[in-house]
């Protein structure tokens, strides 16, 4: 099949993708590709998985950018690149106007936007519409996406991989990427998109645990797909785990808003009804995710607990329907009154802080490449992510890439002539459920032996379990015709191994990676970049 040329190709609908969308299209046409339908992504799950997606906006007078860069530098650990934190910090309000611009109906009291708080941060800042903020934002981009005639959204197409000079008919050596190979899962037809320059939008990663609030799809295409054409990642140990994921072994799991925590919810033993964070941290339910997540994992495994309890029954039931009314009504639907009674909870992992390496730009290592959002490490986070830091990455770095695209227009050339997918060496699959089998168990492998507490001899078995995979799974994409499910296996696969290779090159705890056997922050430590 004859590949398909635009003039810029975004892989991921996510709030990263839609935004580098529309800045975009106001100067080039651009087709942006969805994995699945239009909402799946994070955003839309933060409905139900990911409720505490919310944004951040300087308002109070007591507040700072200051304030806000410490709150993040000192949640990441240290590890933060301050040129970044002070990049998106500064860029947070014009992000949020462009998004009331939009129309996103963002809370308002007394004529001014309302701002609550969440852990990590010394102040009220955070902009949000009700409990479900992820899910209004993504309605007004994709409404707007919708609406502009130099935008085509392609739903159900799944990246594989992407187009270098090496798949070009006539491989000059140059580091540079064309576009990607898809597979548009509506016809089972692999297509290669073209295009003078391709952003990465993908999502993070949290799909390689067994437990965790990231979409369906969120298997680290992006990350995946980048280190194989050749680009360093960075960061990859670090994945937040969020400490307040519903417990329930009927329904999917969902986050309990962080803002429950804000807005004065406690963390209890389910038994005694001890309140123990002060016990850990003198923040106590404020504290930064990575310190709840373990308290939390640590009360369950010291007690045999199957989860703990997260309570704002002593607040006034109107206060809490008023502030939380999609948990309220998803809780009560489960029989469980969050005015009346504790709601038990589990941690579960959450955001992936690593990724592609990029500069303040967006651009990656290849010339042609940009990743933005969660797929990318901009420097942001550090070691662990500050609440609602993630939607502001997304704004800010997709408007920046989208920008130096345009910026840089004439260096991007037409792509050259390129090879076609070949499937003339492939059949059609006769043993789907090695997919499965193979799956399952990276997600729990991940999830026993690299979770939110690591040793030395939990990594090492990891690593042994990849290295047995990465052959088995090579061998059946080398022979089968590629599904969703096998893609997503092959992606799931790598960043596992980058995660635990990351993971081993860190000897010390620190922010979301925390080993029994280093137990101490090494004050030399730096970033962790991972070079093909």
């Amino acid at each position: 099949m004859a590949a398909h040329n635009h003039d810029v190709l975004i892989v991921g609908s996510g709030a990263a993708g839609l935004t580098a969308a529309l800045v975009l299209a106001e100067h080039c046409k651009v087709m942006v590709l969805a994995k699945g339908a239009l909402d799946e992504g994070a955003l839309k799950a933060s409905t139900t998985e990911r409720t505490d997606e919310n944004m951040l906006l300087r308002q109070d007078n007591c507040d700072t950018f200051e304030d806000h860069i410490r709150d993040t530098m000192v949640a990441g650990g240290g590890l933060n690149r301050r040129e970044t934190v002070e990049f998106v910090v500064e860029h947070a309000p014009a992000a949020i106007q462009r998004l009331i611009d939009l129309g996103v109906p963002f809370n308002n009291e007394k004529g001014a936007l309302h701002l609550t708080r969440e852990g990590g941060h010394s102040h009220r800042r955070i902009v949000h519409v009700d409990d479900a903020t992820g899910w209004a934002v993504q309605q007004a981009l994709i409404k707007a996406a919708n609406d502009h005639p130099n935008i085509t959204l392609r739903p159900h197409m799944v990246a594989i991989d992407l187009v270098t000079d090496r798949h070009r008919a006539h491989p000059r050596g140059e580091r540079r990427v064309w576009g990607v190979y898809a597979l548009d899962a509506s016809t089972g037809k692999v297509e290669c998109l073209a295009a003078r320059a391709t952003v990465l939008a993908t999502g993070g990663a949290g799909r390689t645990y067994l437990f965790s609030t990231a979409p369906r799809g969120a298997t680290g295409d992006g990350i995946a797909m980048a280190w194989r054409a050749g680009c360093r990642v960075s960061n990859m140990e670090f994945m937040q785990f969020h400490p307040t994921c519903l417990y329930n072994l009927e329904v999917k799991n969902f986050l309990i808003t962080e803002a429950v925590r804000g807005e004065g919810g406690i963390l209890k033993h389910p038994v005694t009804g001890h309140r123990y964070m002060p016990d850990y941290d003198p923040r106590a339910e404020l504290a930064p995710r990575d310190v709840v997540a373990r308290a939390n994992d640590d009360q369950i495994k010291r007690y045999g607990l199957d989860y703990v309890h997260l309570d704002i029954s002593h607040k006034e039931p109107e206060f809490v329907r008023h502030h939380f009314p999609t948990i309220y009504e998803r809780l009560l639907g489960l029989g469980i009154d969050m005015t009346k009674e504790p709601i038990p909870v589990v941690p579960a992992q959450h955001y992936t802080c690593g990724g592609v390496l990029i500069d303040l730009a967006g651009r990656a290592d290849m010339c042609g490449l940009y990743a933005v959002g969660e797929c990318s490490e901009s420097g942001l986070h550090g070691a662990n992510r500050l609440a609602s830091n993630s939607l502001l990455e997304c704004f800010v770095f997709g408007d920046a890439a989208a920008r130096d695209i345009i910026a840089r227009w004439n260096d991007f050339a037409a792509p050259p002539s390129l090879n076609p997918w070949d499937e003339s060496r492939v059949t059609d699959s006769d043993e789907e459920v090695v997919i499965k089998q193979n799956w399952t168990e990276i997600r729990r492998f991940m999830w026993n032996y690299v979770g939110i507490v690591r040793t030395n001899k939990r990594l090492e078995r990891a690593q042994h379990r990849i290295k047995t995979l990465k052959a088995e799974i090579a061998e059946y994409y080398a022979h089968f015709r590629v599904t969703p499910d096998l893609i997503e296996l092959r992606n799931l696969h790598q960043v596992a191994e980058l995660i635990v290779k990351s993971a081993r090159h860190r000897h010390e705890s620190r922010g979301l990676h925390y080993n029994l056997d280093y137990p101490q922050t090494d004050p030399a430590a730096r970033e962790t970049i991972l070079v093909p």
